[in-house]
């Protein structure tokens, strides 16, 4: 049996714990167990025990990448625990107690931004360079946008492997219980839905969609819906956008939402209006597994999950008149959203299951662990 001690330092379910959870659903357990170590009090600790996994509370590490007491806590962990390979989330802090207990260590990079100008050129660039290839055997690029921003850093391609998340497929609902939804929501009937289930932080994207909702109703457009399910820091500003662009009755705030697989059955098109860190959106995918067809922005790596024209529409990030225009076409055009629904679904089968995520990453394991024997 070989052991896998990951390392998140995560409070809240994001999206790096997020993607362990539906690793932990199609690991292949007969050859692997699951280990986590992560901050004491971290909400993820119930759901990744509840999956199978066997979680390790350390103090330190709460959301944060790297501190030197960090380092020597997880290095007493790693000492007691001897894991045959170290697989962190970010968390340079684990990656450096990995190397100091001679343990192979694999780095996902969930993430994809802008790369500053300080690491794009030396000495930045040379100290990124070494940190990230001195501590790691493998990189694991959950997006091709998230491989480009590691090479800008002057992290060398063949150290990189680009794996693209895998989701559970979203389980379908009856025809009842989708109108019993629309009628709990107030859902005019006929009207196109569309939804965004995402945290709300500014880099989101959900202003540029507030206005985007405005510009459609200016041009005398009824007949759709906007559903925004979620919390987080950008929750008063939101609302506050919402009220004073007047589109309160075509926006609803849903705010926090368990039944996450509900709203996606009521949604017509689903939409992804990112401009920071996306780099494959699980929700994106969980929708696609539903035949849903979006429209996203370009930003990040939605464009290697929704390719425009087929399985959705791009439009240019923070352009709020083109997401409009993206959004009124999907609108007078239902023959063109369902064919783009179908493809959604087809290509969810072909690349981003949670069978075929899992089997790449533990392909990734049998790597390193044979090139350290």
């Amino acid at each position: 049996m070989i052991q896998v001690l990951n390392v998140i330092s995560d409070t809240n379910i994001g999206g790096a714990g997020r993607v362990i959870l539906n690793y932990l659903r199609y690991t292949d357990r007969s050859q692997f167990e699951t280990l986590v170590a992560l901050p004491r009090g971290s909400l993820l600790k119930a759901p990744l025990e509840e999956a199978g996994a066997r979680a390790y509370e350390v103090d330190g590490m709460a959301d944060r990448s790297y501190h030197r007491g960090d380092v020597g806590v997880l290095s007493d962990l790693f000492q007691q625990v001897r894991p045959d390979l170290v697989h962190t989330h970010g968390c340079l802090s684990g990656r450096i107690a990995a190397r100091r207990c001679r343990i192979p260590v694999v780095y996902s990079r969930h993430s994809a931004f802008p790369v500053p100008a300080k690491l794009r050129y030396p000495p930045g660039r040379w100290v990124n360079k070494f940190v990230n290839e001195r501590y790691a055997d493998r990189i694991i690029a959950v997006s091709p946008a998230a491989r480009d921003n590691l090479i800008q850093g002057g992290v060398s391609p063949q150290k990189i492997t680009v794996v693209m998340n895998g989701v559970a497929p979203v389980q379908p609902t009856s025809e009842e219980e989708r109108a019993a939804l629309r009628q709990e929501l107030s859902l005019e009937e006929g009207a196109v839905v569309f939804g965004i289930l995402a945290r709300l932080e500014d880099y989101k994207g959900h202003l540029h969609l507030v206005e985007a909702a405005r510009e459609l109703k200016e041009r005398g457009r009824g007949k759709f819906v906007v559903l925004i399910a979620g919390t987080g820091p950008f929750e008063g500003e939101l609302t506050r956008a919402v009220r004073d662009t007047g589109t309160g009755d075509v926006i609803k705030l849903l705010g926090f939402r368990s039944d996450v697989a509900r709203i996606l059955n009521t949604l017509d098109v689903q939409l992804n209006c990112s401009y920071g860190t996306e780099a494959t959106s699980m929700a994106l995918l969980e929708g696609m597994s539903l035949g849903l067809p979006s429209v996203a922005s370009d930003y990040g790596g939605n464009p290697w999950v929704v390719e425009d024209g087929v399985n959705g529409l791009l439009f240019p990030s923070q352009n709020s008149a083109a997401l409009s225009k993206a959004m009124e076409r999907l609108m007078d055009h239902p023959e063109e959203r369902a064919a783009m629904g179908m493809r959604a679904r087809e290509r969810y089968e072909e690349r981003f299951t949670g069978g075929r995520f899992a089997q790449n990453i533990e392909q990734i394991y049998l790597d390193i662990l044979k090139g350290a024997k």
